[in-house]
Order: C-alpha cells, then structure tokens, then sequence
C-alpha cells in the first residue's frame, strides 16, 4: 500500500517495517479517479485491512481495540479535518493516531475518545505551526478541501456547521493557537486541562483562546448569515439550470451585487489568480467557463453538510463548488479544481445522476 505522500506525488518516505497485523481496521483511503490509478492489494492484505476475522495474528485485544476505533475514528478524522482543512492531510494524522494507539498500552485511559481526539489535535497542531501550511506559498487562492457527507460520503463523517467550507474558511482566520482551542472545546467539548497539555499554555489561557475564538466566529457569522436547506436547494437547482443553458440574466439574477468568484487550483491547473468580485462579473465569467469547459453533468451532492455542486467531464470530475446564499441571493461562489483536492471525490463518479434530484 502506497504511503500518503507518496499519493500526493511526494518522494516516497522509507517506512520501517510494521507486522500487517498491526494494520488498522479501517485505514482511511482515497478513491481513484481512474483505472490508471489503481491500488492493488494481495488478498490477505485487504483481509487484514478490512478488520477480517480470517487474518493471521489477530487476538482478542486487537479485535476489542479495533471495535473502539471504528466508534471513535469519526472524532480522531473530524478533529483533524477540522483543523487542517484537507482530507489527505486529516487521513494522514489519522493513520499517525492509530499507529500510537496500536502501541499503547490503553488499559489505565478512562476516557479512550478524549485520548484519541487529543492526540489527533497535538499531531494536527504540529502540522498547523508547520511550513506547509503557510499559505502564502499556495499558489492562489486556497479553499479547504471538500469533503464529502451524507449518502455519498465513504466512511462515516461527523457532520456540523464546523465542516462546512464558509465556517472552515473563518476558522482559517484564527490563529492556530485560537483554532484548536476552539475546536476542541465548542466542537468536541474538551475539558480546557486537556486543550492546555495540547497546546503547552496554561488552564485560564486555553479558556482565554477558546473565547477569544468564539467571539471571532461569531462576528463572522453573523456578518455571513447561511441560507436553510430548502432555500439552498431551489438556489442551487436554479443556478445549475442557468449554468448549463449559459443563461447570463439568469445567473446575474441569481448573484448578488457585490458576489465574489474564488477558484483554488493550486498552480496544478488553469484558475483565476484573484477573486472575481461583482454580481455581473461573475455572471459573464462563469458563462465564458461553462462555454470553454462544459460539463457532461452537474450533480447536486452533500459536501461539509451542505448541498454544493460537483462537475463532471470527460468521465471524472472537474470542481467541487460550494456557494455562500443569503437572501436567496448567491454572495460567494468557491470552486476547487485543484486535482491533489478532488482525487476522493471521484467516489461519486460511480454513483451516476443518482446523486442528482
């Protein structure tokens, strides 16, 4: 099995040898986008990935273990998810948590979902405060990576606001110090001991992050008021049906004035540098877009927890596009083509127009 960063395109990492029975259960994996990226496994290798009670070498211990990893993954992947904004990078430090639980003795931890979630967050702070994640390196705008919820989501996601792409780019704000203090007390009610430890402050300066923090994020959400479920998607199906039929006055109809367009391609393919700001702008942008690139399909998809779009063309997809509505009004249009963002997405490639209404 390839390691994550050898996915990515980064050089391949020497590894020391782990016994396969020290595999996890249920290993975090991408989706192929194509037949030419395949991953091929022996047979007993799947066994044992998938947790199968064929496998050599399993005991009791492992099997009583692995059970309570699949109940507490969603938390060790939600936390980190929530943190880095990308979902390689979260299966990265989930692999990583595993690994340290596999080799830890867990029988004098009281509370194995606060252990886990706990060392997800140290693992993900680490990267946080690390050089690759200085965006300024990122070439153009950067979007978080989508991530798929619902019926078309592979594993098991827990899903709130704090998943949602407008949310994860307000955290983006934050430091990373306010970042994890926030997350792990709002979001996973953390008790601020532990939140300290993490973040090698003090007890009354985990408090202080974590309010300091929330402050922020309210402000921001109350200046970008979200659309309900219902209102977002007659939004979306109107503005699918316009894209496809290059309807300009039904697009600028459907942005507001003052709308921004953001597409993150991360210098791998062609994208716009900067935002597009202006209802019609945009409008005559994504017109010339959609002429330029027209897809053989746009499905209405869960992504973050919210209905966003995903374009197909010639057989995989092309974006991700999540949009900020309010009013009934389109405020803010974010599309990901970078492909390093969009390689688990192909899942819903298989599904077919099933996934559209």
């Amino acid at each position: 099995m390839r390691s994550p960063a050898a996915r990515r395109g980064a050089p391949p990492e020497v590894l020391p040898e782990i016994p396969l029975t020290g595999l996890p259960p249920s290993l975090p994996r991408g989706v192929p986008c194509s037949d030419d990226h395949r991953s091929i496994r022996e047979p007993e290798e799947v066994a044992i990935f998938m947790g199968s009670e064929n496998a050599p070498g399993r005991s009791g211990h492992e099997d009583t273990f692995g059970a309570e990893w699949e109940r507490h993954r969603p938390a060790v992947f939600g936390v980190a998810y929530r943190l880095l904004g990308g979902v390689a990078d979260a299966e990265d430090v989930t692999q990583d948590v595993w690994l340290r639980a596999a080799g830890t003795d867990l029988q004098d931890i009281d509370d194995l979902r606060a252990w886990l979630v706990t060392v997800a967050a140290r693992r993900s702070y680490d990267i946080l405060k690390s050089a690759r994640f200085r965006r300024e390196i990122y070439v153009g705008p950067w979007l978080p990576e989508p991530l798929l919820t619902g019926p078309d989501a592979s594993e098991p996601v827990l899903v709130d606001e704090s998943v949602a792409s407008a949310m994860l780019l307000i955290m983006e704000e934050l430091s990373p110090l306010e970042r994890v203090a926030f997350v792990l007390h709002d979001v996973f009610g953390l008790e601020f001991v532990r939140i300290a430890e993490v973040l090698d402050v003090s007890v009354p300066g985990a408090r202080q992050l974590a309010s300091r923090a929330r402050r922020r994020v309210a402000d921001a959400k109350r200046s970008s008021p979200q659309a309900s479920k219902a209102e977002r998607a007659r939004v979306l199906a109107t503005f699918r049906a316009a894209y496809e039929a290059g309807d300009l006055a039904g697009l600028i109809r459907l942005l507001h004035p003052d709308a921004v367009y953001v597409t993150d391609g991360g210098g791998k393919v062609a994208a716009m540098r900067k935002p597009v700001r202006g209802g019609e702008r945009v409008a005559e942008v994504m017109v010339r877009v959609g002429r330029r690139w027209r897809p053989d399909r746009i499905d209405l998809v869960e992504v973050g927890g919210e209905l966003a779009l995903v374009c197909h063309r010639e057989g995989r997809v092309f974006s991700v596009d999540t949009l900020q509505i309010a009013a009934s009004l389109i405020t803010a249009y974010r599309r990901v083509i970078n492909p390093d963002k969009l390689s688990h997405v192909c899942a819903v490639t298989t599904r077919g127009a099933a996934s559209s209404p």
